[in-house]
């Protein structure tokens, strides 16, 4: 088995596509577990470590080979509110990180691997502001938050950081130079609305960035419409030259005043065949995409190597 971190991961991209899982939280909820709390699922890692790993479980079950860990919206800050000091966080970064290496653990088949979750600064803040970019920061107070979680995270040996919903392209800047030097790959997500990121920019500019940086093996949208991903694949791949990671939403809204999500889903496996094509390597879903939407995927994708192996082989056998 590879060591945990680089090159491993980039080599299993080269191979072929990696189903992601779902969305975290809406599988701890559907436990039973109230996540109305300023670090959300990250609580968990101290009230119920073992709801994590059950959730990782699930995911890996329904036929994800990625799990992301319960790290997004947790920071030293966050649990400092709590009472605990900072080599406790620490430790509790890297629990996140072992939660989801212990659920793959002894599984049979294929390398189960595990992304740890970077969320934007605005996620720590639970106040919505993920979706808007603008934290009346500078790049240098920005880099100050980054930096330490991100060694921190990096030090549980991880095979990949997900830098994800990042909502604007001077943040998602801070982050390649926070992650510099850590040795351990990072794929760079994207929030978007539009065709453009939740703080305005071009989606064509947000994905050039990782053209030109070494540690990000992917780049892409998540915790977007279906729809939005469909059109923004393509384009990240033509613009990056990179594999493309996507993981959108359900597709149903989230109405503020009223608490609750509406509309119907629109996120459906038979997408995943255009996504592939036009250079996903990373595939899985978002917010209130559960395991059967990640069952769904995974099917997708295993038809899809089915038929490229098939053909090869037909191909193989004719100039033979």
């Amino acid at each position: 088995m590879d060591a945990p971190g680089a090159p491993g991961f980039a080599a299993a991209l080269a191979a072929g596509p990696l189903v992601l899982d779902g969305g975290l939280s809406n599988q701890l909820a559907a436990g039973g577990f109230d996540l109305a709390d300023g670090l959300w699922s990250a609580r968990l890692l101290v009230d119920a470590p073992e709801a994590v790993l059950a959730a990782h479980r699930a995911y890996f079950a329904a036929g994800a080979r990625v799990a992301i860990s319960a790290s997004y919206q947790a920071g030293f800050a966050g649990f400092a509110r709590r009472g605990i000091g900072r080599d406790g966080a620490a430790r509790l970064l890297a629990l996140s990180v072992e939660l989801a290496r212990e659920a793959a653990r002894g599984l049979p088949g294929p390398r189960r691997w595990v992304a740890a979750s970077v969320g934007p600064y605005g996620a720590v803040l639970a106040d919505g502001s993920e979706y808007r970019g603008r934290y009346g920061l500078t790049a240098a107070e920005l880099e100050a938050f980054h930096r330490p979680r991100l060694e921190a995270l990096a030090a549980a040996a991880p095979d990949v950081l997900a830098l994800e919903t990042v909502p604007d392209v001077e943040e998602a800047r801070v982050l390649l130079r926070a992650v510099r030097g850590l040795g351990v790959p990072a794929w760079l997500s994207f929030g978007a609305a539009g065709g453009l990121t939740r703080a305005g920019q071009p989606l064509a500019e947000a994905f050039a960035l990782a053209a030109e940086a070494d540690e990000v093996v992917a780049v892409g949208v998540n915790c977007c419409t279906p729809e939005e991903a469909d059109r923004a694949v393509g384009l990240a791949a033509r613009v990056s030259g990179k594999p493309v990671v996507v993981y959108p939403n359900s597709g149903e809204g989230w109405d503020a005043a009223a608490g609750a999500w509406c509309g119907e889903p629109t996120f459906e496996g038979r997408r995943v065949a255009g996504w592939l094509a036009d250079g996903a390597r990373l595939v899985g879903g978002c917010c209130r995409v559960g395991p059967e939407g990640i069952r769904a995927v995974a099917a997708e994708v295993a038809a899809r190597v089915a038929t490229a192996d098939a053909a090869s082989s037909g191909a193989a056998d004719r100039s033979g």
